[in-house]
């Protein structure tokens, strides 16, 4: 009998996959359902004025990408936000599922794994939420240095470029993604490949993270504007196709300084750390994924679990210094949980075998909560 019950318990059947199967439909709705709200229903403010921003007064910080729009579109139309963001979700989306596909492969039993990364309310539906922001792109990077071929030294040479572009996108993404980034390329250039670490390797990889280093606090300190803000608010006017939609323009952002971000985070600290409790049950919802990552980070030899650890701590305590100064608690602790996606995916390279989510009432219930909270939000919960 104990037999039986055994052999039931890891054979489910040929009707386990129904239920995960639904998880995944009704994610697939919620999405609709998130992108069409935010379509229709919201004026794209801060992203369409992060678009409208180039080089005109100078190099500033957060300009690269509406100077490389600037140069097809000088008169920026009202959905250009929304064309790009969306471009980049899909690219997000796509590149997802082919290193899902490359990891795990979509099969049954993979299903729950599937459920709890790809529907996490804090990974693709989030990013719908924040549709026109630029977190995304750090997220699309690693992603792409996740996939691409890591056999010679023009990979390094991508992943330098692509830092680069993220600093000058938007120079928060020093302590968002390019520590993950870093995490990325060390694995797969030098653990996966059994590559020898020089002191020639430790040197120059010294020196391009001291150069990144400096171009963040570059645009950090130097990258403001220098004209007065009436005249860069014409100027974003001047350029915006509708300017019935000015009142929604918020120029302001690209004149805050770090004690302006440091100062506006500590007076609604108390009730952001009011909303902690909100966060922890989101997080708890995950279980099963936790205890997956716990689980694999056990599997691995004692020096890359050592690596992984100290990569995740590092990758952790720029998040912390992410929350002591700017405000936007949701869309952070987003964007941590996803560089854990990220770094479950990488710590899956160093594994001989790789196991799978036990599937089980307990399991589902986590599924389903997973998938029926639609978002995590920006600034705010929900």
């Amino acid at each position: 009998m104990n037999s039986a019950a055994s052999g039931a318990a890891q054979n489910p059947g040929p009707f386990a996959k129904w239920p995960w199967l639904g998880m995944l439909a009704l994610n697939s709705l919620i999405a609709v359902g998130l992108y069409s709200y935010k379509l229709y229903y919201n004026i794209p403010g801060e992203a369409y004025t992060q678009l409208l921003a180039d080089y005109h007064f100078g190099f500033i910080k957060r300009a690269l990408v509406g100077a490389a729009v600037g140069v097809a579109f000088p008169i920026l139309p009202v959905w250009s936000p929304y064309v790009i963001g969306t471009g980049v979700w899909l690219l997000t989306f796509g590149l997802f599922l082919a290193l899902f596909r490359r990891t795990f492969g979509f099969r049954r039993e993979n299903l729950p794994l599937l459920i709890f990364i790809g529907g996490s309310p804090f990974f693709l539906k989030n990013f719908i939420q924040a549709l026109g922001y630029y977190d995304i792109f750090g997220c699309a990077a690693a992603l792409i240095l996740l996939l691409l071929p890591a056999r010679s030294w023009l990979y390094v040479g991508v992943a330098i470029v692509m830092a680069i572009a993220l600093n000058t996108i938007h120079h928060i993404q020093m302590l968002l993604y390019i520590p993950t980034i870093t995490t990325i390329v060390i694995v797969r250039f030098y653990l996966v490949q059994q590559r020898r670490v020089r002191l020639a390797d430790i040197i120059g990889g010294c020196i391009v993270l001291a150069f990144i280093g400096c171009l963040f606090l570059f645009m950090q300190f130097f990258g403001t504007v220098t004209v007065p803000l009436a005249e860069f608010s014409s100027y974003l006017q001047s350029r915006m196709q509708n300017p019935a939609l000015q009142n929604y323009l918020s120029p302001s952002i690209f004149y805050r300084t770090l004690g302006d971000e440091i100062r506006s985070t500590w007076t609604i600290m108390p009730k952001n750390l009011a909303r902690l409790p909100v966060y922890a049950a989101l997080l708890a919802c995950h279980i099963p994924l936790l205890r997956y990552f716990m689980t694999s980070l056990r599997d691995l030899g004692t020096t890359h679990r050592q690596f992984i650890i100290a990569a995740i701590a590092g990758i952790s305590l720029c998040y912390l210094i992410v929350f002591a100064i700017v405000f936007d608690y949701s869309r952070w602790l987003s964007s941590w949980f996803n560089c854990m996606i990220l770094m479950l995916f990488t710590t899956q390279l160093l594994l001989s075998e790789r196991r799978q989510i036990a599937d089980s009432k307990s399991t589902r219930r986590f599924g389903w909560a997973v998938t029926l909270i639609p978002r995590v939000g920006t600034t705010i919960p929900f």
